[in-house]
């Protein structure tokens, strides 16, 4: 089965495929063909990645963090170094990102209605696994995460993007006050900063992130959308970035929903490192 993405790309759209391993359904998206991926859906509850990694790549070691809703990026030597500072009872070390530095790394992330990204470099083959909620959405987490890629020689027009299953816009209800602290992400350079201001500049910007709702103080938020227009900021294209045609909350045959259900279930998702360039 072929889901195919929204978007106004002027190149080969992405097309997001369903796939099947041990008869368990997951996502890739064509724009990461270069690299072992996969969303994974709740059918893989409750295993770990350390188990999953074999779904990508049976010879990758993987790596994985305690997410805390923050902007900290790590890379597998720092989580090494954390690891071995470690108590017993906080075995994983604290971060929403995660790139590599060698080859065959499986990075992976977890997520129930936050949004799993995975990024990889076509020219270093260098990856990424982001977790990006709303706070983290905030703190421009995928911003951080690009700018540890600059850092590691890579340029902007050589990084492929996808956003994996998440809660959507139509259905994420939110503050006043959660969608301006998100939306300021946005406007920092402009100099916008009371909340008023920040929902008159997102409701005033074409395909918003933010729509009405019937409560007082509230709206619905696209938090994909968002992270999507902090990357054309820095200067991505737009036929970098794929965001998956898949709601977590209206979807409970293949996902979890933390808004829908109450329960801290979770998929996970992961990409694997390649053979960098001699």
């Amino acid at each position: 089965m072929v889901s195919s993405l929204r978007g106004d790309h002027q190149t080969k759209i992405p097309i997001w495929q369903w796939q099947q391993w041990d008869g368990l359904p997951y996502l890739t998206c064509t724009l990461l063909q270069n690299w072992k991926h996969g969303f994974l859906t709740r059918q893989f509850y409750p295993y770990p990645p350390e188990d999953l990694t074999e779904v990508l790549h049976p010879k990758a070691i993987t790596y994985r963090v305690k997410q805390v809703h923050g902007c900290l990026v790590l890379t597998p030597p720092e989580i090494k170094i954390k690891m071995a500072t470690k108590t017993i009872k906080d075995t994983f070390p604290c971060a929403d990102g995660l790139i590599t530095n060698d080859v065959n790394q499986a990075v992976w992330v977890a997520s129930a209605d936050c949004v799993p990204v995975l990024i990889g470099d076509i020219k270093t083959h260098q990856v990424a696994a982001v977790h990006a909620g709303w706070r983290g959405t905030a703190q421009r987490i995928i911003p951080e995460t690009i700018a540890y890629f600059q850092h590691f020689g890579s340029i902007l027009e050589h990084l492929r993007i996808a956003m994996g299953p998440a809660i959507s816009g139509e259905v994420y209800q939110v503050s006043e006050q959660v969608a301006a602290e998100v939306g300021l992400s946005l406007f920092k350079e402009e100099g916008i900063s009371s909340p008023r201001k920040i929902l008159e500049a997102l409701q005033t910007m074409l395909d918003s992130p933010i729509l009405s709702d019937s409560k007082p103080g509230r709206v619905r938020l696209d938090i994909r959308r968002v992270n999507e227009l902090q990357l054309y900021k820095l200067g991505i294209k737009t036929d970098q970035v794929a965001i998956a045609p898949h709601c977590t909350y209206q979807e409970p045959d293949n996902f979890f929903s933390y808004r829908r259900t109450q329960q801290k279930k979770v998929q996970w998702s992961g990409i694997v490192s390649g053979d960098c360039p001699k």
